[in-house]
C-alpha cells in the first residue's frame, strides 16, 4: 500500500516576506519598489507589512507618538498620511525619504 505522508507545515507568505522585510535594506528596496509603481495604494499596502515586519501598529503609535487610529487610518487602501507623519513613520522604522531623478529608458 502507498503510505500517505502528513503535509509539510509551511509558513505562508505573509510570514516569510514580513521576516525578510526585519532587513532595514530589504524593507527601503521594498518600499522603494512599491514607490516606483505610482500606486499610492500600493505604497501604503507595502508600508503595513513593514511595519508589521518592526512590532506593528502598536510599536509604531509609541515611537512616533501618533494616534493608534489615526495609524490604522492613514495606513489603509484609502490612506493620505501627511508628510510630516509620513516622514515620522519612516523614521520609526529606520528608514528616511529620499528623492531622486527618474531614471530614463534612453541611456
Amino acid at each position: 500500500p502507498i503510505m500517505e505522508s502528513k503535509p509539510r507545515q509551511t509558513e505562508n507568505y505573509d510570514d516569510l516576506l514580513i521576516e525578510e522585510l526585519q532587513d532595514v535594506e530589504v524593507a527601503a528596496e521594498y518600499l522603494s519598489t512599491a514607490i516606483a509603481g505610482g500606486s499610492v495604494e500600493e505604497f501604503l499596502t507595502a508600508l503595513r507589512y513593514v511595519t508589521a515586519a518592526h512590532g506593528g501598529i502598536g510599536v509604531l503609535a509609541e515611537i512616533t507618538h501618533l494616534n493608534r487610529q489615526s495609524l490604522y487610518k492613514m495606513l489603509s487602501d484609502q490612506g493620505n498620511p501627511t508628510l510630516v507623519n509620513l516622514i515620522a513613520v519612516l523614521r520609526s522604522l529606520g528608514l528616511t525619504l529620499t528623492v531622486k531623478p527618474i531614471e530614463s529608458d534612453a541611456a
